[in-house]
């Protein structure tokens, strides 16, 4: 038995190898989605030169704020949005990024970003001479960015709910819980684009696919390695592996393309104060507060989360008192799949879906869960909620790009302080 594990996981682990190249265009291609606050910008101009200075080619971003500018061999150019093109209240957040330089490498595509804010009425984005107005417009910043990142916070409590959830009860360290994310939106993009099920129909059931999605993978897959005494660490090897298979899998079956629902793919904005939004946001976050609510009360109250906390402190405990750890398990992975999959949904209605989207909230998951501590529910909720207002305030002082990397900044240090993180307890160790 021993053995067979050892099979599997080397044969897992060059799964990891064979698949984590990068996915190939049928040419060498630039590319990129113009977004503000989530919502298509299009009509922008797009240039791109050479390294030499020769024109190459251009575009304008379509109604989904798509532009691509196929380029004829691999190298180094350089791409420019005229700012002129932009539309009223759109602007570049650094102004001094309007050019990139960027490389395509031989038969692959490069996304670029532009990274988009709301600006003066003028377009212009230029900050106003008067003091008292500058110091107005930044704290006007402050709040938007506060604001954003509790809505980025949300999504990621939600994910990182399931995430501490299954750590509690199991000990597993799932890195391939980002792509039940992108498992639950594209299950929704299926309901509401293939079958025609409005998106409001389409995601609650795309919620119920997601949990018996995350139940069969316990029942099936988690469980036997587990009875089968497999050890933590090659099971987390093994949900790196499973993680890369999941993800391409989605490439291959609905391409690398980016693709938005039916519904609510553009709203008027409205203004809240300083704060800009749109009713969807304002909806998306109203049902991630109500579920963290209601899964936090079912955690405390019922007896099935009564349960779950007792398997997460003493799972042989748990037994000899007569709970069904099995059961329980199998409950936690369906529920933890279920959250994870709204999080995909709500962040498809915000963001356009791609096959990449559960994989870049992955590592701000692991951040959020750690920072609030290991197996505790309430812990991960707090530590996503910290974790998401930090990345979006800190693009104040960092480029947008950095952004996740001061959060892991934050973290280190939080753990340094107190390595049980904010809501953790302490244990002894021996």
């Amino acid at each position: 038995m021993r053995r067979a594990v050892m099979v599997f996981t080397a044969f897992m682990g060059a799964l990891l190898f064979a698949l984590a190249s990068p996915a190939f265009a049928d040419g060498e291609t630039l590319r990129g989605t113009l977004q503000n606050q989530g919502q298509p910008v299009t009509g922008v101009k797009i240039t791109v030169t050479s390294g030499d200075g020769q024109p190459v080619g251009e575009a304008t971003s379509d109604a989904e704020g798509k532009w691509e500018v196929p380029v004829p061999a691999a190298g180094s150019y350089q791409v420019t949005l005229d700012q002129a093109t932009l539309p009223t209240g759109t602007v570049l957040r650094l102004k001094d990024r309007a050019t990139l330089t960027v490389q395509v490498f031989e038969g692959n595509y490069r996304n670029v970003l532009f990274a988009l804010a709301s600006g003066n009425a003028d377009g212009s984005g230029a900050q106003p001479d008067d003091g008292s107005s500058a110091s107005s417009a930044f704290w006007t910043r402050v709040a938007q960015l506060a604001f954003e990142g509790l809505s980025l916070g949300l999504v990621i409590a939600l994910g990182a709910l399931g995430i501490s959830l299954i750590f509690g009860t199991t000990g597993l360290t799932n890195f391939a819980h980002g792509e039940l994310l992108t498992v639950g939106a594209f299950a929704a993009l299926v309901l509401n684009t293939t079958l025609g099920l409005h998106l409001l129909v389409a995601a609650p059931l795309a919620v119920l696919i997601s949990a018996a999605f995350g139940y069969g993978q316990e029942r099936f897959f988690w469980g036997p390695l587990r009875n089968r005494k497999t050890g933590l660490v090659s099971m987390m090897i093994i949900s790196i592996g499973v993680a890369i298979f999941l993800r391409y899998l989605v490439l291959f079956l609905f391409g690398g393309e980016n693709v938005p629902y039916e519904q609510y793919v553009a709203q008027d904005g409205i203004q809240l104060g300083p704060i800009s939004t749109t009713p969807k946001g304002l909806i998306a976050m109203g049902v991630e507060i109500v579920v963290l609510i209601a899964v936090g009360l079912a955690l405390t109250y019922t007896r099935l989360g009564k349960a779950t906390r007792a398997v997460s402190d003493n799972p042989a405990l748990a037994a000899s008192s007569g709970i069904n750890v099995d059961r329980i398990v199998r409950i936690v992975w369906a529920m933890g799949a279920a959250v994870a999959g709204l999080a995909g949904i709500m962040l498809g209605t915000t963001q356009i879906l791609n096959f990449q989207m559960g994989q870049q909230v992955l590592l701000l998951m692991f951040a959020g869960v750690t920072l609030g501590g290991l197996g505790t529910a309430f812990g991960a909720l707090v530590g996503a909620l910290v974790v998401g207002m930090f990345v979006q305030i800190s693009t104040i002082w960092i480029p947008p790009e950095l952004k996740t990397v001061g959060a892991l900044a934050v973290l280190i240090i939080v753990l340094l302080v107190r390595p049980q993180g904010i809501l953790g307890r302490r244990e002894r160790i021996g």
